[in-house]
Order: C-alpha cells, then structure tokens, then sequence
C-alpha cells in the first residue's frame, strides 16, 4: 500500500502476521536441518499412496493369477497386466498391495493417536488440575496398564474382539493414554499455578473453561512432539499384529501380513517379498521420528529466544 507525502510516493508496509512468521520460520529451519525435507517429503507420498491408491494402484491388490505366482520384478503378465515389484505366492501384484497397505497403517497411526491423546488429555487435565483422590485413581489405572506388557495386552483383546481395523484402532489408541496423561499431569501443574490461571479464577471463569482456554493451549507443544513419536510406535505395533496374523482381516492389505506372507518364500530367494514392505515401514516409521526430533528442538522455547 502506498500514501502520498508531500507529493511523494510513500510505501507503507503492513507488519507480519504472527502466523506467517511462524510459518516462515518453521520452513527455514526444517531447511537447513535437511533431514526434516526428506522426512516430510517421503510422509507426503506416504499420504498420497493411502489417500489415492484405488486411482493409481496398478490392479486390484486382491486379484490372484495362479499363473503369475512369485513373478520377479520388472516382469509383464497376461492381459497386459506388467508387474513392477512383481508378485506373492498367490499372484497378487506386490506393488497394488504395497499402496493399499500405506493407507491401513496411517489410518491406524493416525486415528489411535488421537483415541489415545484425547483419553490422556482428559484425565491428565483432570489429575493435574483438582490432584487429590482423582489424581490417585487415574494414575494407579495408568500404573497397573504399564505393569503389563503392551503387546500382550493387545493381543488378548484382539483374540476377544476379532480382527477387524476398528478394533485395533481401539486397542493400540487406549494402551497410548498412559503417556499423554502423564506429561499432561505434569504441565497442568505447574500450569495452574501461574498468574494468568489465578487471573482466570479471580474473574470468576468456570473451571471447564479455565482447563480447556487457559491451561490446555500451553501444552500444545509438547503433545504435538510425543504425538509424532507415538504414531511411528502405533504403526510398528499394527505391522507386528498384522504380522501374527492379529490386526485387520486376511482380505485388508498390510504392510505387516506382507511381510507375514513373505516368511515361506524368504528361503527360495524371493527377496522383494519382504524387502518392499519392510523398507516401507521402515521409511515411514523413520520419517516420522526425524520430523518429531525437528519438532522437539523446533518448539522449544529457549532455541525460539535464541533465533
């Protein structure tokens, strides 16, 4: 925008959002950390194969060609059907069941990560806030669900539930809340202390929104840093039950019954069977702890001074 002065043209500025700035900033620093980059651009193909598979799978990844069984890479099959990361034991192309996959593991990743967060959020609020009774009760649950194995526990429910991805959604987003309730308690209170709290209560705000407007958007970063984190562990957790036979029904590709179908034929030398999946696990699984490390340091107040 520009004014005149005196006759003269003069250029007025308008000062930057605090958002923009922020984005700009976040922009810069996963540039020149690099490794964010890479990880964010591998999460985005990551989401494109799970949001677009059906529109670019190649074949349906539950078609069986009895005929084509165990193709190798690069090879072309009948009906001008052409096998890039070539087949299973069953003649399913590895390639469609790979792109199927990715959307099962981030719906899984994502979806427990926000069952478990909001169940953590809640009673960790609740613990910190009013402490006494209720802060005992909700951290003894928490205590007696770490004192078992996790895989264990997920494993006894899913053979009482049966397979199914609602369930394991259910299963692997409750055995999270421990995590987010604990650091949630822990901010809460030393939160509820603070001037703008007694403040809040001083105007005579009610308590449900003194703890969900004032206390819960100051603990935004440090939730959104372990949620990054948490949904790797979500998607490692669904591709061992998918892998034991345990997480989504047989006819559902996984990465994780991908591999579980690839054991028989590891010793026949059919190595893209398991080498495809695992690297997208692997890669998916890493992408996501690079970016909460960036996130960690990225959201931490005194590098925030120091920039």
């Amino acid at each position: 925008m520009s004014v005149e002065t005196a006759g003269r043209p003069v250029i007025v500025t308008r000062p930057m959002s605090h958002r923009r700035r922020e984005f700009r900033r976040a922009i810069r620093s996963m540039v020149q950390a690099k490794w964010p980059v890479v990880a964010a651009l591998i999460l985005i193909c990551v989401a494109i194969a799970a949001i677009f598979g059906p529109w670019i799978s190649p074949l349906d990844p539950n078609r069986q060609d009895i005929m084509m069984r165990l193709a190798d890479p690069l090879t072309e099959g009948r009906r001008n059907a052409f096998f890039l990361l070539g087949t299973d034991g069953l003649g399913r192309d590895v390639l469609s069941r790979l792109l199927y996959g990715a959307r099962v593991s981030l719906l899984v990743g994502i979806c427990a990560i926000l069952v478990g967060g909001t169940i953590g959020v809640i009673a960790g609020l609740l613990a910190g806030y009013f402490g006494g009774w209720i802060d005992d009760v909700i951290m003894r649950l928490g205590d007696i669900q770490l004192a078992f194995p996790f895989i264990l526990l997920a494993i006894m429910f899913l053979v009482i539930l049966g397979p199914g991805v609602m369930n394991i959604i259910i299963v692997l987003g409750v055995g999270q809340w421990v995590t987010y309730a604990r650091i949630v308690r822990a901010q809460t209170l030393s939160i509820r202390e603070k001037e703008y709290v007694e403040a809040a209560r001083a105007l005579g705000d009610p308590t449900f929104l003194i703890i969900f407007r004032t206390i819960l958007p100051n603990i935004i970063a440090p939730l959104t840093v372990i949620a990054s984190f948490n949904v790797a562990s979500v998607i490692l957790s669904e591709a061992s039950l998918s892998f034991l036979g345990l997480g989504v029904p047989p006819d559902v590709p996984t990465w994780g019954a991908m591999l579980a179908d690839s054991r028989d034929q590891l010793m026949a030398n059919k190595w893209w069977l398991a080498f495809f999946p695992g690297m997208a696990i692997v890669l998916t699984v890493l992408s996501f702890n690079i970016l909460g490390d960036w996130l960690r340091d990225f959201l931490d107040p005194r590098l925030k001074t120091m920039a």
